[in-house]
């Protein structure tokens, strides 16, 4: 999109602050972060519950921005930028989404519904890709935020949208039909998510076909439920496969690898065949179906497109890659949007200073390749791409647009030459249209672990970072603990993103984790908690701030201090209030003031304590105890060495149970990981990490027969035992064995039987229709680590940690 300033300033109906009202804008951003931002953007300044936009617009001014939409100006910036002030930033946002929709005139599929939506989306994509140039939302951009994101994306060229629409509670499914407009409906499967957001499901139901209010057509599964609330007025196109009244009947036939559909239509019977037999996939497909039906496409074309539907991979995953790599994997979408999103995640990822692009040939801009390839070139100078390689028979005849550029006409001439090019401390993103099969790249660039892997879900982690800064005082502090390995999830990633996510502090417990971070390029202050006195010099090297907690400590830190000649370098006090672990106690103070007092060399940067029973409220009073004698104990640090520093005592369990004691800032622990004390908090946080393994091997054994080191397990039947690759080595208790625990197979139970050996374990799968290859989780959204540690008389911390380094870490982010 191409406006003025002056075209804006009329749609928001805001008042103009500033001195070039007819600046051209042809970016639009909500995200201070993104390398994207320039001169020719127009910022939002959204608030949120966890953040404001606001408070960026000095950072952005000094990176090239000039063009806000704003609230309020904030002080002394006044002359410094363009300023577009509305009462609401969100509603304006979505209001110029909307003016924007409003002068294209094409077809436009809406979608809604609890599940189904982008694998939908997606599907429709490829089936109408070979006939129109299609705009869609990319990967799950369905919010409030997400929706006019994506409708911005729109261009003169376009001759179909596909946009999906998602709402949590009652009054947001207007904002979003405002923006997108939909000529054509679906409304998929309804179904829990979202639960707590409505009174009922009928309420739930009427919010979501808000969407559909002015369609031509609304394509659903015929329902009895749904089709009560809906206006008479609008017109459906149905489906079912139990009611023959539906406008479309399908028969589903289910088999071991794929399900045939017949489908009878008006004077039409004919079968398809579709790539799945789980019934979501065959409820997303029949819905894909009555869009070509609609569209009056012929039974043999819906036939062959059909049958070549394929999973949908929506997740950007973050990999170990040979040569001290790392690589995002998005093998399997390309196009211009989502190259957008890739470039922002790898930014908010990049380990290395050299950054690596992989790209094939770019589908479905809606623009001459001229322009495209123009646009693209824009885009990878923007984020500072060292190298680029391009794949495909397009993209290679404008090679010239891109600097340090290798060019490939097909995936397997770039496979042929791979061992000839040079990849190694770098961060590469592979970025293809599925047809390119990147996978193959991906494969050959993944380094070699075994099929033990531990899935860490980036969405959940931003997720459950903000339901707990959601809790916090505006002014309130934020460390967020990454020690031991981030609680077993990955210490440089995990940590990158919390950088990306401007947390104040990180917290490791030894020196050798944060220098770790330091060097790959962590900027944000890392306290060490644990420090040992020999670890001081490399400290000080590499700006770690340590945790006193002794005389001693304090002692041997000065010293190393005054031989380097510091000034004012940051440590920090531990108190110790009741835990009676480390920490100065009362009877310490007066020693521990007189060697601080007229020191130079170092700054007390915070004073802290730690505390023994946050999470238990039968000790409620013992907590309060060490809270009021903290404040006693850091009052008189303060006031006899008159000074102010950060004060902080509470950690996650701590945050939720004693909110008034956040005093300037709170640590976070395990509830970023998704691990709460508290079962009703516990509702409101989502599962990080899922660890998954294989079956390596199945067998039938004899009643009588035996399973493992010393013969724990006996069948008393005819049973399968299927082996898993995973065990005590990688982190898995033996408490878990013997029919303790057990594994998901196929969505089912499998007991774990006789004793978890090093590097395998044995499951019962005599009830279970498996095959060796097939998935097993271990543990994640079931069973649970709580439910783990609750069975083995542990907590859900030593089980999270516990998982070893050998096991590979995959990052996504949905």
């Amino acid at each position: 999109m191409t406006l003025s300033i002056q075209n804006i300033i009329p749609i928001l109906k805001a008042d103009f602050v500033g001195k070039n009202d007819i600046a051209i804008v042809d970016f639009i951003s909500i995200d201070s972060r993104s390398l994207q931002n320039s001169k020719s953007t127009l910022f939002f300044c959204l608030i949120g519950p966890n953040n404001d936009g606001h408070n960026y617009i000095l950072e952005l001014i000094k990176n090239g921005v000039s063009n806000f939409v704003v609230q309020h100006i904030p002080k002394n910036l006044e002359n410094k930028a363009n300023f577009l002030i509305v009462d609401n930033t969100l509603l304006a946002f979505q209001k110029l989404a909307a003016f924007y929709r409003s002068s294209f005139d094409f077809p436009v599929i809406g979608i809604t519904g609890s599940n189904g939506k982008t694998i939908i989306k997606e599907w429709l994509n490829f089936l109408l890709s070979p006939d129109y140039n299609i705009i869609r939302s990319p990967k799950s951009f369905n919010s409030q935020v997400g929706v006019p994101l994506s409708v911005l994306g729109i261009n003169e060229k376009h001759n179909l949208g596909i946009f999906e629409a998602g709402i949590s509670t009652v009054n947001e499914m207007e904002n979003l039909q405002k923006i997108i407009q939909p000529t054509i409906g679906i409304l998929s499967n309804i179904g829990s998510a979202h639960d707590e957001g409505f009174e009922d499901v009928g309420e739930k139901i009427k919010e979501k076909l808000k969407l559909f209010s002015t369609v031509d057509i609304l394509i659903l599964k015929k329902n009895k439920s749904i089709g009560a609330f809906i206006n008479p007025k609008i017109k459906t196109f149905t489906w079912s496969s139990d009611d023959g009244k539906a406008d479309v009947f399908v028969i589903a036939t289910e088999s071991k690898d794929n399900t045939e559909l017949k489908i009878t239509y008006q004077k039409l019977c004919f079968k398809i065949w579709i790539p799945f037999n789980d019934q979501a996939s065959i409820e997303n497909a029949i819905q894909c179906l009555m869009i070509l039906l609609y569209l009056n496409y012929n039974h043999e074309v819906i036939q062959t497109r059909m049958a070549a539907l394929f999973p949908v991979e929506m997740r950007l995953k973050l990999k170990n890659g040979i040569n001290n790599t790392t690589l995002i994997d998005d093998s399997y979408s390309s196009d211009f949007q989502s190259l957008k999103i890739a470039l922002d995640f790898l930014e908010s990822q990049n380990q290395y200073k050299k950054k690596t692009l992989i790209l094939s040939d770019i589908f479905q801009s809606g623009l001459t390749n001229e322009e495209l390839y123009s646009q693209v070139s824009h885009l990878i100078t923007s984020n500072k791409i060292n190298k680029v390689i391009v794949i495909g028979e397009t993209i290679s005849s404008f090679k010239n647009k891109f600097s340090n550029c290798l060019s490939f006409l097909s995936t397997q001439k770039f496979i042929n030459q791979i061992d000839k090019i040079s990849f190694e401390n770098e961060t590469i993103l592979i970025k293809g249209a599925r047809h390119f099969h990147f996978e193959e790249i991906v494969s050959l660039l993944e380094e070699k672990t075994h099929e033990t892997v531990l899935e860490i879900n980036l969405n959940a982690i931003s997720h459950n970072l903000n339901f707990y800064k959601s809790k916090l005082e505006p002014l309130t502090k934020l460390m967020v603990m990454v020690k031991a390995f981030g609680y077993g999830n990955g210490g440089f990633e995990v940590a990158k993103l919390l950088s990306h996510h401007k947390v104040d502090y990180l917290g490791v417990a030894f020196a050798d984790e944060g220098i770790s971070l330091k060097t790959a390029g962590i900027e944000v202050p890392i306290m060490v908690l644990n420090p040992e006195t020999t670890s001081f010099a490399s400290i000080i090297q590499h700006k770690l701030e340590p945790e006193i907690y002794s005389i001693k400590g304090l002692t041997a830190f000065l010293k190393i201090a005054e031989q380097k000649k510091l000034k004012s370098f940051p440590i920090h006090i531990k108190l110790d209030t009741g835990m009676h672990r480390l920490g100065f106690e009362a009877e310490n103070l007066n020693e521990l003031i007189a060697k601080l007092k007229e020191n130079k060399t170092i700054e007390v940067k915070s004073i802290l304590s730690h505390l023994a029973t946050s999470d238990d409220m039968k000790f409620i009073d013992f907590t309060l105890s060490q809270i009021k004698l903290f404040e006693e104990l850091s009052s008189k640090l303060m006031n006899e060495l008159h000074i102010n520093p950060i004060r902080h005592i509470l950690n996650t369990s701590g945050i939720s149970n004693f909110p008034q004691a956040q005093y300037d800032m709170v640590r976070l622990g395990i509830g970023l990981y998704g691990v709460s004390n508290d079962e009703e908090e516990q509702k409101y946080l989502e599962n990080v990490g899922t660890l998954k393994s294989i079956i390596s091997q199945i067998r039938t054994i004899e009643a009588g027969e035996s399973v493992g080191y010393g013969r724990r397990f006996m069948a008393y039947k005819q049973s399968t035992i299927a082996t898993i690759p995973i065990g005590y080595a990688d982190g898995i208790s033996r408490l878990w064995g013997n029919e303790v625990g057990y594994v998901i197979i196929k969505n089912k139970k499998a007991p774990i039987i006789g004793n978890v050996c090093m590097d395998m374990l044995m499951a019962d799968v005599t009830d279970i229709d498996c095959r060796e290859g097939n998935k097993v989780i271990i543990f994640g959204e079931n069973p649970t680590v709580m439910e783990i540690a609750k069975k083995i008389n542990t907590i859900p911390y030593e089980v999270l940690t516990s998982i070893s380094q050998r096991v590979k870490r995959i990052f996504y982010r949905e």
